[in-house]
């Protein structure tokens, strides 16, 4: 793909002389996006040590044993944008993504009389996913897109709610539905403006990719880029936690803006969180309908108009009963890592009950006998803000510049372009700290 990550000529030489300059910098988080500054810094030319807290590197993408002899990712699940931005060994389970209802299902390859509308919104952008990926996943303020009329195409779709352009283009509710559950990983209302854009770009994706998982978990794909970095000569120091500001030509600061406050970085609005549990099965879920049991990712939260009531819930701070749940069967890709079940649930910011039974009675609606094939069960509980920040119209398009102050930048999900495991806002953070030391 045109937007992966790739080697440059490492480092520049001074005019008139033949010494070699070496910058230095210091990326602290090991998490996808300071792992990708690092390596791009490093295939610069600079001297480059990457600080994690943790015992290991992934940050957000990585995996644990939570249950004998199986895999479990801690964060990512599924990979729409790192497999087209990242290295890994990808799986794709049979079908992308399901999104179960009442008395029906929606599947992106069998929406009966809206099959045509829906394919003529998602399969252009599918068609130029290359040219849209680079002018999504740059950064969005002062920016001119370096395909501009594939982004006004592409903005002509996506300017509107979501919810309006269900309404507008299809008859069907399994289509109204699938579109708004793909808009909801914007982790906001899908009745604002911009979300129809996070709707068709996760359609199309699950056209293109498949929305793949990685072989044997999410730490497959952190790994794979540390040890891309280290080749290229950055030091990985796990176990060692920044309590100040690192002395460097450049400090790259893997954490969200709100994370990076100590530091200088300008607060955002938080967004929700979510509620994670996963389950240890029996036997596959035991879903009303069997093509659900083949969809990497599932969607359960009912009807498009469920699905904006408890978005809407969330967001002002209350917990519905039915919440917009989150499950994704890796082992519908990859058997080898156990029938473990990855589930989270969208939550209020500083949430703080338990919300295991609200996701179980959203997947028994589903999926009737689901309990009796659980076997065990792990609760991480509240995570906060994953999207780091709240995505409303303005810190969606202005996020935090990766510049927090001199020598000091921020690469996360607070940063163009935005949450999603692709690493590149590591790459511009990177791009950021070299445009200024040249």
């Amino acid at each position: 793909m045109t937007c992966r990550l790739r080697r440059r000529t490492p480092t520049k030489t001074s005019p008139g002389c033949c010494v070699r300059i070496r910058h230095e910098a210091v990326v602290v988080g090991a998490g996808i996006n300071g792992l990708a500054a690092a390596l791009r810094l490093a295939e610069a030319g600079w001297r480059v040590e990457v600080l994690e807290r943790e015992d290991s590197v992934g940050g957000k993408c990585r995996s644990a044993e939570f249950f004998p002899g199986t895999v479990s990712d801690l964060g990512a699940a599924a990979f729409p944008f790192g497999a087209e931005t990242l290295r890994g060994e990808w799986l794709r389970p049979p079908r992308p993504v399901a999104h179960p209802l009442e008395r029906s299902t929606a599947l992106i390859d069998a929406l009966s009389t809206d099959q045509d509308s829906w394919n003529a919104l998602h399969l252009p952008v599918v068609n130029e996913i290359d040219k849209h990926l680079k002018n999504i996943l740059g950064p969005t303020m002062l920016r001119v897109p370096p395909h501009p009329l594939a982004m006004a195409r592409f903005g002509l779709r996506g300017a509107l709610p979501a919810t309006s352009l269900g309404n507008f283009l299809f008859r069907t509710e399994e289509a109204k539905a699938l579109l708004v559950g793909n808009a909801v990983h914007s982790f906001t209302s899908p009745r604002r403006p911009l979300t129809a854009a996070f709707g068709v770009l996760f359609g199309a994706l699950a056209h293109a990719n498949g929305w793949p998982v990685a072989r044997g978990g999410a730490q497959s794909v952190a790994d794979a880029l540390a040890e891309e970095a280290q080749a290229a000569g950055v030091v990985v120091r796990t176990g060692v936690e920044a309590d100040a500001l690192p002395k460097a030509d450049a400090v790259v600061l893997n954490m969200t803006a709100n994370e990076a406050r100590r530091f200088g970085a300008r607060p955002m609005t938080p967004g929700p969180g979510v509620f994670k549990v996963d389950f240890l099965l029996k036997e596959p879920v035991p879903w009303r309908d069997p093509r659900v049991g083949e969809a990497g990712t599932v969607h359960v939260g009912g009807a498009a108009a469920e699905i904006v009531y408890a978005e809407e819930q969330v967001e002002r701070g209350r917990m519905p009963n039915r919440p917009f749940v989150m499950v994704c069967q890796q082992f519908a890709a990859d058997p080898a890592r156990g029938k473990v079940l990855w589930t989270y649930a969208h939550v209020p910011h500083r949430y703080d009950g338990d919300a295991t039974g609200h996701i179980v009675r959203q997947i028994e609606r589903f999926a009737p006998g689901f309990r009796e094939v659980v076997d065990d069960t792990h609760v991480t509980g509240y995570i906060e803000d994953i999207a780091g920040g709240k995505m409303n119209a303005r810190q969606l398009i202005f996020r935090h510049p990766h510049r927090v102050r001199a020598g000091v930048y921020l690469a996360s999900g607070s940063t163009a372009p935005g949450a999603g495991v692709h690493g590149m806002a590591g790459v511009w953070a990177a791009e950021a700290a070299m445009k200024r030391a040249q």
